[in-house]
């Protein structure tokens, strides 16, 4: 073999194993800020109501200090806060106390240079004991859910879903005290205004009442709750369901799934609709047109040869309904149709594999969600230096990929996809060792 081959197989073989036994260690830990970046267009990224924007990657943003001492930073904060309407006593309990987290600030200057395969997320997510657990609470809540079901038109299966992916069912809701979290964020200057609204939401909260600053628990980048919401997000729609004058989605189940719903119906929820369906596509399909971008009814999309996996006619009932194709693995794996309900979830937490994720488990508590198509297991996704590698060859080669940061968005599609044409290759613009190796060698 090739020296670099050669390496790239013991590599491969390392992180396959490594991938099992972190696989079945963590498999009913929550596992959505595992999921792969989305790469799709025209959702923005603040609007997730999961978590916090993905660090940027140029250099610059790491060399970034802060230029007063925290206590000054603190008191400047305070008068903005004070401006806003929180209360002296609000704001002085809440940072009673409080110092920099250097944790936060370590986790927000991360990059992980390895991302799991969306198989291996997918497994993760659909493990048995988390269906079953899922099946079990539906049944416990089922007349609260019926409710929220009718009032929102969102499904309870998607609802229990999100509820499973984001916190296990609220056993692991994060440990961090909000607002340390997003006070470091703020002072550490980075991403100085994004910390600062989050932070003056948590304010609000603690100022209406609805948790204690002890309790207010969440992860680093201060997403909270059993269905795990940053501040802002909770602030436009969570929900009182049970009516004891709280919004409690820490402690309250039905409030957190009542208040996914409401987000979820917000963000283009169609009430009976699925979320897409796995595809079979025809000899010689223009892969270049599985792209976020490009939408189309499912009737023209059945129009171009498209078939259900088993070979029958899509969907008539939808026949209408907008639709784009997603190939998460690429043309060597499984194609879906992706509709409205689809992109909502994409609003939550904005990540293909997320929302694929989301989707087939909704689905597996019925006993479907099966994925008939092929996944290419023995490929692994490039790593982040080089995506990064990857880009900048592209853009070398006059295929404009954008700035060289790892994260393939619209840009660095477009770039694959013209590489990839002018090598003959099905062009459904996919990063892969193939691709990076013949930008190499060029």
């Amino acid at each position: 073999m090739p020296p670099s081959f050669s390496h790239r197989w013991r590599l491969r073989q390392l992180m396959t194993v490594s991938s099992f036994i972190l696989l079945v260690a963590c498999a009913e830990k929550p596992i959505a800020a595992a999921a792969t970046p989305l790469q799709v267009a025209n959702v923005p990224p603040a609007a997730t109501a999961a978590a916090a924007p993905t660090a940027a990657s140029g250099n610059g943003d790491y060399d970034i200090q802060p230029t007063i001492s925290f206590s000054d930073w603190e008191a400047g904060f305070r008068a903005q806060a004070l401006q806003a309407g929180i209360r002296p006593e609000v704001f002085d309990n809440a940072f009673a106390g409080v110092t920099p987290d250097l944790s936060v600030v370590k986790a927000d200057r991360s990059q992980p240079e390895f991302t799991r395969p969306v198989w291996e997320y997918l497994d993760g997510a659909m493990s048995v004991a988390r269906v079953r657990k899922g099946q079990a609470l539906m049944a416990q809540y089922a007349d609260a859910l019926q409710v929220i079901e009718q009032r929102y038109g969102v499904d309870r299966q998607a609802l229990v879903a999100v509820w499973a992916m984001e916190s296990n069912f609220g056993q692991f809701q994060g440990t961090q005290y909000v607002i340390r979290s997003l006070a470091t964020l703020a002072y550490e200057g980075r991403r100085r205004n994004f910390a600062q609204d989050q932070l003056l939401a948590a304010l609000q909260i603690l100022q209406h009442g609805d948790i204690t600053p002890e309790m207010m628990l969440g992860s680093w980048g201060g997403a909270m709750g059993q269905t795990q919401f940053i501040p802002t997000t909770y602030n436009t729609h969570a929900v009182d369901f049970d009516g004891d004058g709280r919004r409690d989605i820490w402690n309250t189940p039905t409030d957190a799934l009542a208040s996914t719903a409401h987000y979820l119906q917000s963000s283009g929820w169609q009430r009976g609709q699925p979320w897409g369906f796995e595809v079979q596509l025809a000899q010689g399909f223009d892969y270049a047109l599985a792209d976020a971008s490009t939408r189309k009814s499912v009737f023209e999309w059945q129009q171009l040869g498209l078939k259900l996996p088993d070979g029958s006619p899509l969907p008539a009932n939808v026949g209408q309904s907008q639709a784009a194709l997603l190939l998460p693995a690429g043309y060597r794996g499984p194609a879906f149709l992706v509709l409205d309900n689809f992109r909502a979830i994409l609003k939550y937490n904005n990540s293909t594999s997320y929302a694929l994720a989301i989707s087939l488990l909704s689905q597996r508590f019925n006993g479907a969600g099966y994925v008939q198509g092929n996944w290419p297991r023995g490929d692994l996704p490039l790593s982040r230096s080089e995506r990064i590698e990857l880009q900048t060859l592209l853009s070398s080669r006059q295929y404009d990929a954008g700035a060289p940061d790892g994260i393939i968005g619209a840009n660095t599609r477009k770039a694959i996809r013209s590489a990839q044409q002018s090598l003959g290759w099905p062009a459904d613009g996919y990063p892969t060792h193939e691709l990076l190796d013949s930008l190499r060698n060029q």
